[in-house]
């Protein structure tokens, strides 16, 4: 069977989580993409597109009833989680609004080129730690962006970014976080002026104010956890899902609550920037504090 990319990506989408919003149509329209190339019957693909309308109902049963079979499990090779993982990304960007969604998700589709060769994944022991309980808690809501990031996580390079000088962000994060970069400079999708991708930080932990050139989103998956914005004042304690921009420059802080941050990010431009700390006098207050749910 060929492993063209497009191929391998219909081949997960064929399976896409039931009950996910539009996994019917993604199903039926992975099932379009092996009839035209001869690899269902058109017998199968009327069952997808029968089944296409509920996003719960599984085309198994009724491919069952008329006798019919599909011999395309879904792979799992690196090229495929990570392409899957970004058109998850993509679509769940897709259900939000707000300053630069349109923006990240046009650069999402400007490189999509994956690398011709991967790098290896890189393990980090705040993933190790802390990733699991940040997917069971996407996963009720989100079990199809929860099961994609579950299985590229072996894949990706995660990093503790240690540019930051230790006492001035603070032991606990220098400590409790790790990135992983799915499309940007070096990364599975290779690009240049952006980087999307993955960040957790373990819970209670505060990511002091600070501030960089680069535009950024943050797509937190989890939540509640607090934020502050300008170096000064209380918490504005969101919730998960609701997408966070911070304009170039712009001081922010974020204090996390009692579950792990997972979050998705979105650097638009001047990646290679270094980003620094902004001195505030509360900082012991708030790493005492605990947030609650």
């Amino acid at each position: 069977m060929s492993q063209r990319p497009e191929d391998l990506r219909a081949r997960a989408h064929l399976h896409a989580t039931l009950g996910e919003p539009g996994s019917g149509r993604l199903r039926y329209a992975a099932a379009m993409h092996f009839q035209r190339r001869g690899q269902l019957s058109p017998e199968v693909l009327e069952v997808y597109r029968v089944c296409s309308a509920d996003d719960s109902e599984d085309p198994a049963p009724l491919l069952a009833a008329r006798g019919l079979s599909v011999d395309l499990p879904c792979p799992d090779a690196p090229p495929v989680v990570l392409a899957h993982l970004r058109d998850e990304i993509d679509r769940y960007l897709g259900t939000h609004f707000g300053p630069g969604i349109a923006e990240t998700r046009a650069l999402i589709a400007a490189w999509r080129e994956m690398a011709g060769s991967l790098p290896p994944g890189r393990t980090n022991p705040v993933v190790d730690a802390w990733m699991e309980a940040a997917l069971a808690e996407l996963a009720p809501a989100m079990p199809s962006l929860a099961a994609a990031i579950g299985a590229a996580v072996p894949h990706l390079d995660w990093i503790t970014y240690d540019l930051y000088p230790p006492d001035e962000i603070g032991p606990a994060f220098a400590r409790g976080h790790a990135f992983a970069t799915l499309v940007g400079e070096g990364a599975p999708f290779p690009a240049e002026e952006f980087d999307l991708g993955i960040f957790i930080v373990a819970p209670d932990v505060l990511y002091r104010d600070h501030h960089h050139p680069a535009p950024e989103l943050y797509a937190p998956l989890t939540g509640p956890h607090g934020w502050r914005f300008g170096g000064a004042g209380p918490l504005t304690i969101k919730a998960a899902h609701v997408p966070v921009w911070n304009d170039p420059g712009t001081v922010h802080l974020t204090k996390v609550g009692p579950s792990p941050f997972l979050s998705l990010f979105a650097w638009t431009q001047d990646v290679t920037l270094p980003a620094q700390v902004f001195p505030a006098q509360d900082w012991a207050e708030l790493e005492a504090l605990r947030i609650e749910t």
